[in-house]
């Protein structure tokens, strides 16, 4: 095989649209953009205009706020853990901490720290040690016989700590 007869595969490149070039091309003269008026001139960008009319982004009330440093955390549920143990991939003799969780591949990244839920069952005693973890969750392993430690935050807020992780 020679670099001349290299091609591509029949279908998989298709030909650029050339507006207008002429009445033969289809697109030719106004290249569809009809006649005179704000669309058929170059540059426009009306994204949410109504011809005058109040938009309706403008209309309506503003709502709600957005904490810009709310914790985000990875989230855990109890019975995925408990699954994790029986298969012998967490020893559940030693402290299950947040890194143990991440070298198990139960979460991906820690971002501001894992919270653990009590959704699913716990039927051994087990030490976990996270960043946060419901009530439910607490008085579950509780039950089974373990403790679940919470420590708090120590790392400062914000995306900019997401993303060193």
């Amino acid at each position: 095989m020679k670099l001349n007869e290299l091609s591509d595969n029949p279908g998989a490149a298709r030909k650029q649209k050339r507006v207008a070039r002429g009445p033969g091309s289809g697109k030719g003269k106004t290249a569809g953009r009809g006649i005179k008026g704000q669309k058929s001139r170059s540059g426009v960008a009306i994204g949410g205009y109504e011809g005058g009319q109040m938009p309706l982004y403008r209309r309506l009330p503003k709502r709600g706020f957005n904490k810009p440093n709310k914790l985000h955390y990875a989230v855990v549920n109890l019975g995925l853990i408990q699954k994790f143990v029986t298969e012998g991939k967490l020893d559940a003799s030693l402290p299950i901490t947040e890194d143990a969780l991440i070298a198990a591949g139960i979460v991906r990244r820690k971002l501001d720290g894992i919270r653990v839920l009590a959704k699913g069952e716990v039927t051994q005693a087990l030490t976990l040690d996270v960043t946060g973890a419901s009530a439910p969750a607490v008085e579950a392993v509780a039950a089974a016989g373990g403790v679940l430690t919470v420590a708090p935050v120590l790392a400062p807020h914000g995306k900019s700590q997401r993303k060193a992780d």
